[in-house]
Protein backbone atom coordinates (compact mmCIF):
# COMPACT_ATOMS: atom_id res chain seq x y z
CA UNK A 1 0.00 0.00 0.00
CA UNK A 2 1.44 3.35 -1.04
CA UNK A 3 0.38 6.49 0.76
CA UNK A 4 1.97 9.66 -0.56
CA UNK A 5 1.36 13.20 -1.75
CA UNK A 6 -0.06 14.05 -5.18
CA UNK A 7 -1.07 17.34 -6.80
CA UNK A 8 -3.24 19.81 -4.90
CA UNK A 9 -6.13 20.09 -7.34
CA UNK A 10 -9.52 18.91 -6.13
CA UNK A 11 -9.65 16.05 -8.61
CA UNK A 12 -6.17 14.91 -7.68
CA UNK A 13 -7.00 14.97 -3.98
CA UNK A 14 -9.94 12.63 -4.59
CA UNK A 15 -7.77 10.31 -6.68
CA UNK A 16 -5.05 10.36 -4.02
CA UNK A 17 -7.45 9.25 -1.29
CA UNK A 18 -8.84 6.49 -3.48
CA UNK A 19 -5.39 5.14 -4.30
CA UNK A 20 -4.47 5.01 -0.63
CA UNK A 21 -7.68 3.16 0.14
CA UNK A 22 -7.17 0.47 -2.50
CA UNK A 23 -3.43 -0.13 -2.06
CA UNK A 24 -2.61 1.85 -5.18
CA UNK A 25 -4.12 -0.61 -7.62
CA UNK A 26 -4.26 1.65 -10.66
CA UNK A 27 -6.77 1.52 -13.47
CA UNK A 28 -5.93 1.12 -17.15
CA UNK A 29 -7.22 1.07 -20.71
CA UNK A 30 -10.84 0.08 -21.32
CA UNK A 31 -10.83 -3.10 -23.39
CA UNK A 32 -12.84 -6.28 -23.58
CA UNK A 33 -11.15 -9.59 -24.31
CA UNK A 34 -11.83 -13.22 -23.57
CA UNK A 35 -9.96 -14.84 -20.72
CA UNK A 36 -7.58 -17.61 -21.75
CA UNK A 37 -8.08 -20.88 -19.85
CA UNK A 38 -4.89 -22.70 -18.94
CA UNK A 39 -4.08 -25.67 -21.16
CA UNK A 40 -3.67 -27.80 -18.05
CA UNK A 41 -7.04 -26.82 -16.60
CA UNK A 42 -9.32 -29.84 -16.09
CA UNK A 43 -12.33 -27.94 -17.44
CA UNK A 44 -13.53 -24.54 -18.51
CA UNK A 45 -14.71 -22.23 -15.73
CA UNK A 46 -17.06 -19.75 -17.41
CA UNK A 47 -17.91 -18.06 -14.12
CA UNK A 48 -14.23 -17.33 -13.46
CA UNK A 49 -13.67 -16.29 -17.05
CA UNK A 50 -16.49 -13.74 -16.78
CA UNK A 51 -15.16 -12.37 -13.48
CA UNK A 52 -11.70 -11.91 -15.01
CA UNK A 53 -13.04 -10.23 -18.15
CA UNK A 54 -14.83 -7.74 -15.92
CA UNK A 55 -11.47 -6.23 -14.91
CA UNK A 56 -10.71 -5.29 -18.51
CA UNK A 57 -14.24 -4.01 -18.99
CA UNK A 58 -13.85 -1.83 -15.87
CA UNK A 59 -10.75 -0.07 -17.19
CA UNK A 60 -7.69 -2.08 -16.22
CA UNK A 61 -5.25 -2.60 -19.09
CA UNK A 62 -4.79 -6.29 -18.30
CA UNK A 63 -5.03 -9.00 -15.69
CA UNK A 64 -3.74 -12.55 -15.24
CA UNK A 65 -5.41 -14.79 -12.65
CA UNK A 66 -4.71 -18.21 -11.15
CA UNK A 67 -7.25 -20.08 -9.02
CA UNK A 68 -6.53 -23.35 -7.22
CA UNK A 69 -9.29 -25.31 -5.50
CA UNK A 70 -10.78 -28.78 -5.19
CA UNK A 71 -11.56 -28.73 -8.92
CA UNK A 72 -7.90 -28.23 -9.86
CA UNK A 73 -6.14 -25.19 -11.24
CA UNK A 74 -7.57 -22.60 -13.60
CA UNK A 75 -5.51 -19.86 -15.22
CA UNK A 76 -6.78 -17.01 -17.36
CA UNK A 77 -6.06 -13.52 -18.57
CA UNK A 78 -7.97 -10.62 -20.10
CA UNK A 79 -7.20 -7.25 -21.58
CA UNK A 80 -3.97 -6.35 -23.32
CA UNK A 81 -0.27 -6.83 -22.67
CA UNK A 82 0.66 -3.29 -23.76
CA UNK A 83 -0.94 -0.13 -25.10
CA UNK A 84 0.61 -0.56 -28.53
CA UNK A 85 -0.56 -4.13 -29.21
CA UNK A 86 -3.49 -6.53 -28.93
CA UNK A 87 -1.74 -9.52 -27.36
CA UNK A 88 -3.27 -10.67 -24.08
CA UNK A 89 -1.26 -10.69 -20.84
CA UNK A 90 0.88 -13.83 -20.38
CA UNK A 91 -0.57 -16.13 -17.75
CA UNK A 92 2.96 -16.90 -16.52
CA UNK A 93 4.05 -13.26 -16.54
CA UNK A 94 6.25 -11.60 -13.95
CA UNK A 95 4.94 -8.48 -12.25
CA UNK A 96 5.79 -6.13 -9.41
CA UNK A 97 3.86 -7.34 -6.38
CA UNK A 98 4.23 -4.26 -4.16
CA UNK A 99 2.95 -4.82 -0.65
CA UNK A 100 2.31 -8.51 -1.26
CA UNK A 101 6.00 -8.54 -0.28
CA UNK A 102 4.96 -7.91 3.33
CA UNK A 103 3.58 -11.36 4.26
CA UNK A 104 6.76 -12.96 2.90
CA UNK A 105 8.90 -10.68 5.08
CA UNK A 106 6.58 -11.28 8.05
CA UNK A 107 6.96 -15.04 7.61
CA UNK A 108 10.75 -14.84 7.75
CA UNK A 109 10.58 -12.64 10.86
CA UNK A 110 8.21 -15.11 12.55
CA UNK A 111 10.51 -18.00 11.65
CA UNK A 112 13.25 -16.17 13.57
CA UNK A 113 10.81 -15.80 16.47
CA UNK A 114 10.13 -19.55 16.31
CA UNK A 115 13.88 -20.18 16.48
CA UNK A 116 14.20 -18.01 19.58
CA UNK A 117 16.37 -15.46 17.81
CA UNK A 118 13.75 -12.72 18.10
CA UNK A 119 11.12 -12.00 20.70
CA UNK A 120 7.68 -11.20 19.32
CA UNK A 121 7.07 -8.73 22.13
CA UNK A 122 10.69 -7.71 22.72
CA UNK A 123 12.19 -4.29 21.84
CA UNK A 124 13.42 -3.98 18.26
CA UNK A 125 15.95 -1.35 19.38
CA UNK A 126 18.14 -4.06 20.92
CA UNK A 127 18.97 -5.36 17.44
CA UNK A 128 19.12 -2.03 15.60
CA UNK A 129 20.82 0.36 18.04
CA UNK A 130 21.99 2.70 15.26
CA UNK A 131 18.51 4.16 14.84
CA UNK A 132 17.73 5.04 18.45
CA UNK A 133 14.25 3.54 18.11
CA UNK A 134 11.68 3.95 20.86
CA UNK A 135 12.23 0.92 23.10
CA UNK A 136 8.50 0.39 23.35
CA UNK A 137 8.41 -0.69 19.69
CA UNK A 138 8.30 -4.48 19.43
CA UNK A 139 8.56 -6.98 16.62
CA UNK A 140 4.80 -7.54 16.80
CA UNK A 141 4.14 -3.81 16.39
CA UNK A 142 6.23 -3.68 13.22
CA UNK A 143 4.39 -6.60 11.65
CA UNK A 144 0.94 -5.29 12.66
CA UNK A 145 1.51 -1.58 11.88
CA UNK A 146 0.96 -0.51 15.48
CA UNK A 147 4.42 0.98 16.07
CA UNK A 148 3.38 4.54 15.20
CA UNK A 149 6.41 4.99 12.93
CA UNK A 150 5.89 7.66 10.27
CA UNK A 151 5.26 6.23 6.80
CA UNK A 152 8.16 7.41 4.64
CA UNK A 153 5.92 7.48 1.55
CA UNK A 154 3.66 10.03 3.27
CA UNK A 155 0.98 10.24 5.93
CA UNK A 156 -2.70 11.10 5.58
CA UNK A 157 -4.75 12.07 8.59
CA UNK A 158 -8.55 11.86 9.12
CA UNK A 159 -8.86 15.66 9.19
CA UNK A 160 -7.37 15.89 5.68
CA UNK A 161 -3.90 16.89 6.81
CA UNK A 162 -1.13 15.50 4.62
CA UNK A 163 2.51 15.16 5.66
CA UNK A 164 4.56 14.54 2.49
CA UNK A 165 6.98 11.65 2.25
CA UNK A 166 9.59 10.62 -0.27
CA UNK A 167 8.53 10.87 -3.96
CA UNK A 168 6.02 8.07 -4.46
CA UNK A 169 3.17 9.39 -6.57
CA UNK A 170 2.30 11.92 -9.25
CA UNK A 171 4.87 13.79 -11.32
CA UNK A 172 7.21 13.78 -8.32
CA UNK A 173 7.49 9.99 -8.45
CA UNK A 174 7.69 9.89 -12.26
CA UNK A 175 10.67 12.26 -12.17
CA UNK A 176 12.38 10.25 -9.42
CA UNK A 177 11.35 6.68 -10.28
CA UNK A 178 14.93 5.63 -11.01
CA UNK A 179 16.36 7.08 -7.79
CA UNK A 180 18.13 4.55 -5.56
CA UNK A 181 17.56 4.58 -1.80
CA UNK A 182 19.50 2.84 0.95
CA UNK A 183 17.16 1.28 3.54
CA UNK A 184 18.83 3.21 6.36
CA UNK A 185 18.00 6.38 4.44
CA UNK A 186 14.33 5.42 4.36
CA UNK A 187 14.23 4.70 8.09
CA UNK A 188 16.10 7.87 9.06
CA UNK A 189 13.75 9.93 6.91
CA UNK A 190 10.80 8.44 8.81
CA UNK A 191 12.40 8.90 12.21
CA UNK A 192 12.98 12.58 11.47
CA UNK A 193 9.18 13.01 11.43
CA UNK A 194 6.93 12.92 14.49
CA UNK A 195 5.44 9.46 15.13
CA UNK A 196 1.79 8.91 14.25
CA UNK A 197 1.05 7.83 17.83
CA UNK A 198 2.76 6.26 20.84
CA UNK A 199 3.84 2.64 20.17
CA UNK A 200 1.02 0.15 20.64
CA UNK A 201 -1.75 2.74 21.01
CA UNK A 202 -3.12 2.77 17.46
CA UNK A 203 -3.01 1.31 13.95
CA UNK A 204 -1.54 3.05 10.90
CA UNK A 205 -0.32 1.26 7.78
CA UNK A 206 3.31 2.29 7.31
CA UNK A 207 5.90 1.00 4.86
CA UNK A 208 8.55 2.01 7.40
CA UNK A 209 7.51 -0.91 9.63
CA UNK A 210 8.47 -3.48 7.01
CA UNK A 211 11.69 -1.78 5.97
CA UNK A 212 12.70 -1.95 9.64
CA UNK A 213 11.53 -5.58 9.75
CA UNK A 214 13.75 -6.44 6.77
CA UNK A 215 16.70 -4.73 8.48
CA UNK A 216 15.86 -6.71 11.61
CA UNK A 217 16.22 -9.91 9.58
CA UNK A 218 19.66 -8.74 8.43
CA UNK A 219 20.75 -7.77 11.94
CA UNK A 220 19.76 -11.12 13.45
CA UNK A 221 21.03 -13.41 10.67
CA UNK A 222 24.06 -11.52 9.40
CA UNK A 223 22.80 -12.02 5.83
CA UNK A 224 20.89 -9.77 3.46
CA UNK A 225 17.14 -9.88 3.71
CA UNK A 226 16.99 -11.06 0.10
CA UNK A 227 19.32 -13.97 0.83
CA UNK A 228 17.23 -15.01 3.83
CA UNK A 229 14.01 -14.84 1.82
CA UNK A 230 15.63 -17.02 -0.85
CA UNK A 231 17.07 -19.50 1.66
CA UNK A 232 13.94 -19.84 3.81
CA UNK A 233 11.05 -19.32 1.39
CA UNK A 234 11.85 -19.19 -2.33
CA UNK A 235 14.21 -22.14 -2.65
CA UNK A 236 12.30 -24.60 -0.40
CA UNK A 237 9.01 -23.82 -2.15
CA UNK A 238 10.45 -23.81 -5.66
CA UNK A 239 9.51 -20.17 -6.24
CA UNK A 240 12.00 -19.84 -9.09
CA UNK A 241 10.38 -16.83 -10.68
CA UNK A 242 10.32 -14.63 -7.58
CA UNK A 243 13.02 -11.96 -7.27
CA UNK A 244 14.18 -9.64 -4.52
CA UNK A 245 15.59 -7.07 -6.95
CA UNK A 246 17.43 -4.59 -4.74
CA UNK A 247 17.85 -1.47 -6.88
CA UNK A 248 17.63 -3.27 -10.24
CA UNK A 249 14.99 -1.55 -12.35
CA UNK A 250 14.36 -4.36 -14.82
CA UNK A 251 11.56 -6.91 -15.01
CA UNK A 252 12.66 -10.44 -16.06
CA UNK A 253 11.00 -13.01 -18.26
CA UNK A 254 7.63 -12.60 -19.94
CA UNK A 255 5.64 -9.67 -18.59
CA UNK A 256 3.00 -7.12 -19.40
CA UNK A 257 3.95 -3.48 -19.52
CA UNK A 258 2.76 -1.14 -16.79
CA UNK A 259 1.72 2.49 -17.25
CA UNK A 260 1.11 5.42 -14.94
CA UNK A 261 -1.42 8.20 -15.46
CA UNK A 262 -0.66 11.45 -13.64
CA UNK A 263 -1.21 15.18 -13.74
CA UNK A 264 1.47 17.60 -14.92
CA UNK A 265 0.66 21.28 -15.10
CA UNK A 266 -3.06 20.61 -15.16
CA UNK A 267 -2.74 18.08 -17.98
CA UNK A 268 -3.10 14.30 -17.67
CA UNK A 269 -0.16 12.32 -19.01
CA UNK A 270 0.64 8.62 -19.33
CA UNK A 271 4.13 7.14 -19.07
CA UNK A 272 5.46 3.58 -19.36
CA UNK A 273 6.79 2.70 -15.88
CA UNK A 274 7.63 -0.96 -16.49
CA UNK A 275 11.16 -0.07 -15.46
CA UNK A 276 11.48 1.56 -12.03
CA UNK A 277 13.93 1.37 -9.15
CA UNK A 278 12.19 -0.64 -6.39
CA UNK A 279 14.62 0.31 -3.60
CA UNK A 280 12.12 2.92 -2.39
CA UNK A 281 10.13 0.03 -0.90
CA UNK A 282 12.90 -2.11 0.58
CA UNK A 283 11.19 -4.97 2.43
CA UNK A 284 7.83 -3.23 2.12
CA UNK A 285 6.97 -3.69 -1.55
CA UNK A 286 10.00 -4.39 -3.73
CA UNK A 287 9.56 -8.00 -4.87
CA UNK A 288 8.74 -9.39 -8.34
CA UNK A 289 6.80 -12.64 -8.68
CA UNK A 290 4.19 -14.64 -10.61
CA UNK A 291 0.72 -15.95 -9.86
CA UNK A 292 2.11 -19.51 -9.65
CA UNK A 293 4.81 -18.61 -7.13
CA UNK A 294 2.48 -16.57 -4.94
CA UNK A 295 -0.02 -19.42 -5.01
CA UNK A 296 2.67 -21.79 -3.75
CA UNK A 297 3.61 -19.41 -0.98
CA UNK A 298 0.02 -18.78 0.06
CA UNK A 299 -0.78 -22.49 0.23
CA UNK A 300 2.41 -23.31 2.15
CA UNK A 301 1.85 -20.51 4.65
CA UNK A 302 -1.81 -21.14 5.39
CA UNK A 303 -1.43 -24.93 5.54
CA UNK A 304 1.17 -24.60 8.31
CA UNK A 305 4.21 -25.60 6.28
CA UNK A 306 6.22 -22.45 7.07
CA UNK A 307 5.31 -21.58 10.67
CA UNK A 308 4.35 -23.51 13.82
CA UNK A 309 0.68 -23.43 14.81
CA UNK A 310 1.06 -20.98 17.75
CA UNK A 311 2.69 -18.38 15.51
CA UNK A 312 0.14 -18.94 12.75
CA UNK A 313 -2.51 -18.18 15.36
CA UNK A 314 -0.70 -14.96 16.24
CA UNK A 315 -0.41 -14.05 12.56
CA UNK A 316 -4.18 -14.41 12.15
CA UNK A 317 -5.17 -12.22 15.13
CA UNK A 318 -6.46 -9.08 13.39
CA UNK A 319 -6.26 -5.55 14.68
CA UNK A 320 -9.87 -4.33 14.71
CA UNK A 321 -9.12 -1.19 12.68
CA UNK A 322 -8.67 -2.84 9.28
CA UNK A 323 -8.51 -6.52 10.17
CA UNK A 324 -4.72 -6.67 9.86
CA UNK A 325 -2.86 -9.50 11.58
CA UNK A 326 0.90 -9.98 11.39
CA UNK A 327 1.51 -9.38 7.69
CA UNK A 328 -1.91 -10.49 6.45
CA UNK A 329 -5.46 -9.18 6.34
CA UNK A 330 -8.25 -11.34 7.76
CA UNK A 331 -11.51 -10.86 5.83
CA UNK A 332 -14.97 -12.41 6.11
CA UNK A 333 -16.51 -12.94 2.68
CA UNK A 334 -19.83 -14.05 4.11
CA UNK A 335 -19.24 -17.61 2.92
CA UNK A 336 -16.06 -17.95 4.97
CA UNK A 337 -12.80 -16.30 5.92
CA UNK A 338 -9.96 -15.46 3.55
CA UNK A 339 -6.41 -14.40 4.39
CA UNK A 340 -4.84 -11.95 1.97
CA UNK A 341 -2.46 -9.14 1.17
CA UNK A 342 -2.73 -7.13 -2.02
CA UNK A 343 -0.44 -4.38 -3.19
CA UNK A 344 1.40 -2.47 -5.88
CA UNK A 345 4.45 -0.29 -6.31
CA UNK A 346 3.76 3.42 -6.91
CA UNK A 347 2.67 2.82 -10.50
CA UNK A 348 1.93 0.34 -13.26
CA UNK A 349 1.23 -2.92 -11.44
CA UNK A 350 -1.05 -4.47 -8.86
CA UNK A 351 -1.09 -7.80 -7.03
CA UNK A 352 -3.85 -9.91 -5.49
CA UNK A 353 -3.13 -12.84 -3.15
CA UNK A 354 -5.95 -14.63 -1.30
CA UNK A 355 -6.22 -17.99 0.47
CA UNK A 356 -8.65 -20.01 2.51
CA UNK A 357 -7.45 -20.70 6.08
CA UNK A 358 -6.39 -24.24 5.16
CA UNK A 359 -4.54 -23.15 2.02
CA UNK A 360 -6.60 -25.44 -0.22
CA UNK A 361 -8.21 -22.56 -2.13
CA UNK A 362 -6.06 -19.74 -3.44
CA UNK A 363 -6.47 -16.86 -5.83
CA UNK A 364 -3.50 -14.88 -7.13
CA UNK A 365 -3.49 -12.20 -9.80
CA UNK A 366 -1.33 -9.59 -11.47
CA UNK A 367 -3.05 -6.42 -12.67
CA UNK A 368 -1.63 -3.77 -15.00
CA UNK A 369 -2.65 -0.16 -15.46
CA UNK A 370 -2.99 1.75 -18.71
CA UNK A 371 -4.28 5.13 -19.85
CA UNK A 372 -8.02 4.99 -19.18
CA UNK A 373 -9.70 7.91 -17.45
CA UNK A 374 -11.32 5.90 -14.69
CA UNK A 375 -11.52 6.08 -10.92
CA UNK A 376 -9.29 3.25 -9.69
CA UNK A 377 -11.19 2.77 -6.44
CA UNK A 378 -14.55 2.57 -8.15
CA UNK A 379 -13.15 0.20 -10.77
CA UNK A 380 -11.67 -2.13 -8.18
CA UNK A 381 -14.73 -2.07 -5.94
CA UNK A 382 -16.87 -2.87 -8.95
CA UNK A 383 -15.08 -6.07 -9.99
CA UNK A 384 -13.08 -7.51 -7.10
CA UNK A 385 -16.00 -8.72 -4.94
CA UNK A 386 -17.38 -10.80 -7.80
CA UNK A 387 -14.00 -12.40 -8.46
CA UNK A 388 -13.58 -13.26 -4.79
CA UNK A 389 -17.03 -14.74 -4.28
CA UNK A 390 -16.69 -16.72 -7.51
CA UNK A 391 -13.35 -18.18 -6.41
CA UNK A 392 -14.16 -18.79 -2.74
CA UNK A 393 -17.92 -19.07 -2.38
CA UNK A 394 -18.66 -21.45 -5.22
CA UNK A 395 -22.14 -21.44 -6.72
Amino acid sequence: MIVAVMTTTSAARKLRKTRAAVAALLAGTLVTAAAVPATAAPQDRPELRAAVEAFADAGFLGIQVRVRDERGEWVGSAGRRSLDGNAQPPTDGRYRIGSTTKPIVATVVLQLVAEGRLGLDAPVADHLPRFGLDRRITTRMLLQHTSGLFNYTGEYFPDGTVVPGLPSTGKDWVDHRFDTYHPDELVRFALAKPPRFAPGTGFSYSNTNYTVAALLIEAVTGRSYGDEVHRRILRPLGMRDTVVPGSWSGLPGPHSRGYYRYQDGGQWKVVDVTRQDPSLLFGAGDMISTTADLGRFSTALQSGELLPAPLMAEMRKPDPTLGYGLGIFVQDLGCGTVLHHNGSPPGGYGSLMYSSPDGKRTLTAGVTAGDADVNPGAALNQVLPKLLTTAFCGD
